[in-house]
């Protein structure tokens, strides 16, 4: 079934006047009222949550998908599925002199975000089979395979965004997020709910969907007050939602060590974050005070309705039954990095300056014709997918120019060997984070954990790629890319010893790893999982959507809180 694009909400800032600053130093919204309505739009946005049908929610070939390489964490202790504590150590990145320089690389180009994850309960989304919800609790668990009667399910990306380049909320509608400031990191809370019901085969109506889109997202920047700057809906969201402010939110400064702790109050699911090296806290929580709601799922009528609601956590435990059933990924408790969507632009010829990406009837601007991506030593022409292109005048401190597009061909400046390494004259230093801890006084480490990647639903047959989804033929742990040969490099998880214990990191060869899992052997094999078929009335598919390795043990337990 066909899904019409949801440019609607975008367009209509783009003709409230948004202009490029005077001194070319980046955009602003100051020509638009500050609550003019803006939405994320899942088709095209690079932080939403990876549905595990796309061609059936959004009908189209233009959708490839989000590349989140995860580490997952299991648990069968009661509380593990919703309340945990992680250390975090941001990264840093290189001098921003030179940045076009051979080989040389920053955090924005490697990942639009990372994020830690939970499922939560929304009885407004996909499957839409059953009026509640039970937070926190395991008689959720309902397969597939058994029945279609699962609770409706959100999934939440506390999510952290680096600095240096084109400022929110410039291009957060049309494609992800970027930088809150020329050099602090900011985060915030984004919950995503699926309005389809695979059973019937239906979507929310038109109406509807033109304004917040099938996959649609509650929204919120981690706040010092913990009060949100606008609604978090995206029926109420406005600019200001998405406009980050210094005098409000959380700023983070690269190197900085962090506590990221989650738990379920009266009100919902609430993320507090500590910046132990600044000495401030930032909070957010999932209620109907910061304006969080569902949509009221209507798939035969007109109407648009936000229903204030508080999300809770959805699982007891964590398990490999504790899954978002929509969802590509099969995991409860994560950690995953957004992968593949930037790719560099240089040539003659400039890249238009207007707001997001677009021109004046609202149509991504390409990397123009006689240009070349920043992939393979600067030498590849331009395709398809570098779009939502960006003059390197609208970077805060890192001048680079840059398309914004999901990647079809594993040709982006992701899919070479830039990562971290510890060579930081030219790389970032790798993000380092803990396992997670749980219990009362988050004192109780996972029993388990596990290593897994999208990428045989991204590489899928339907959208052009060499993986057949439902027999598993063609789908490789190294993408294809658009020249049919494989990448050039693929990213992996280690573990580090760091002076606060074990840590994950991601990237290449990282100072002090302890253990790389056979680097991309890491990501184990094809993992086959049961979907409900749309349409189907209760009937199942099977598909390849991702590979998964799962430890027996976990490889790197966090160490305790008073060892710090």
């Amino acid at each position: 079934m066909k899904r019409a694009r949801s440019w609607l909400s975008l367009a209509a800032v783009f003709a409230a006047g948004l202009a490029p600053l005077a001194n070319g130093a980046g955009i602003t919204a100051r020509a638009a009222p500050s609550n003019q309505h803006m939405a994320l739009n899942c088709e095209y946005s690079s932080i939403c949550a990876e549905v595990a049908n796309p061609s059936e929610v959004f009908g189209t070939d233009e959708y490839v998908g989000h590349d989140e390489p995860s580490v997952v964490f299991y648990s069968s202790r009661p509380g593990s599925g919703n309340r945990m504590s992680y250390d975090l150590n941001l990264p840093t990145d290189p001098s921003p002199t030179n940045p076009t320089q051979a080989g040389k690389s920053y955090e924005f180009q490697l990942n639009g975000a990372f994020w830690f994850g939970m499922a939560l309960c929304d009885t407004q989304s996909y499957p839409n089979q059953v009026s509640t919800c039970t937070p926190d609790s395991d008689s959720n668990i309902v397969d597939p395979a058994v029945s279609p009667n699962h609770p409706g399910t959100a999934f939440m990306e506390m999510q952290f965004y680096p600095p240096g380049w084109v400022p929110w909320p410039t291009w957060a509608v049309a494609i992800g997020a970027s930088a809150c400031d020329p050099t602090k990191w900011c985060a915030a809370m984004a919950i995503f709910g699926l309005s389809e019901d695979p059973v019937n085969g239906t979507f929310q109506n038109s109406t509807c969907a033109s304004r917040v889109g099938i996959e649609y997202v509650n929204f919120a920047f981690i706040t010092k007050n913990g009060r949100s700057q606008a609604p978090a809906n995206p029926i109420d969201s406005t600019l200001t939602t998405f406009t980050p402010d210094p005098n409000k939110d959380l700023f983070m400064s690269s190197g900085d060590r962090l506590k990221v702790s989650f738990a379920d109050t009266s009100r919902g699911v609430r993320v507090l974050i500590n910046d132990v090296t600044a000495g401030a806290t930032g909070s957010m929580t999932a209620s109907p005070d910061n304006g969080f709601a569902q949509i009221r799922y209507d798939p035969n009528g007109t109407s648009c309705d936000a229903i204030p609601y508080a999300f809770h956590p959805m699982y007891s435990t964590s398990s490999e039954q504790t899954r978002v059933i929509w969802a590509a990924h099969t995991y409860n408790v994560s950690f995953s990095d957004e992968i593949g969507h930037f790719e560099n632009c240089s040539g003659p010829n400039p890249i238009p300056a207007t707001p997001f990406g677009l021109d004046a009837n609202g149509n991504p601007i390409t990397c123009p014709a006689g240009n070349v991506e920043g992939a393979r030593g600067n030498t590849e022409p331009t395709d398809g997918d570098d779009d939502f292109c960006f003059p390197a005048s609208e970077a805060l401190r890192i001048h680079i120019n840059g398309c914004t597009e999901t990647n079809t061909g594993f040709d982006s400046l992701g899919y070479t060997p830039v990562w971290p390494d510890g060579n930081t004259r030219l790389h970032p230093t790798s993000f380092l984070f803990s396992s997670p801890r749980t219990g009362h006084n988050y004192d109780v480490n996972y029993a388990r954990a596990g290593l897994e990647a999208d990428l045989p639903r991204i590489e899928a047959a339907d959208f052009g790629g060499p993986c057949n989804r439902t027999t598993g033929v063609g789908c490789t742990l190294i993408p294809i890319t658009d020249d049919g040969v494989p990448a050039a490099f693929y990213p992996y998880y280690s573990t580090v010893a760091s002076a606060n214990g074990c840590m994950w990191g991601f990237g290449s060869t990282l100072p002090g790893t302890t253990n790389d899992f056979g680097r991309n052997a890491g990501w184990g094999s094809l993992l086959q999982t049961t979907y409900l078929a749309f349409g189907g009335h209760g009937a199942t598919v099977q598909r390849y959507n991702n590979f998964r390795q799962v430890f027996s043990a976990n490889p790197c337990p966090a160490q305790a809180e008073g060892d710090h």
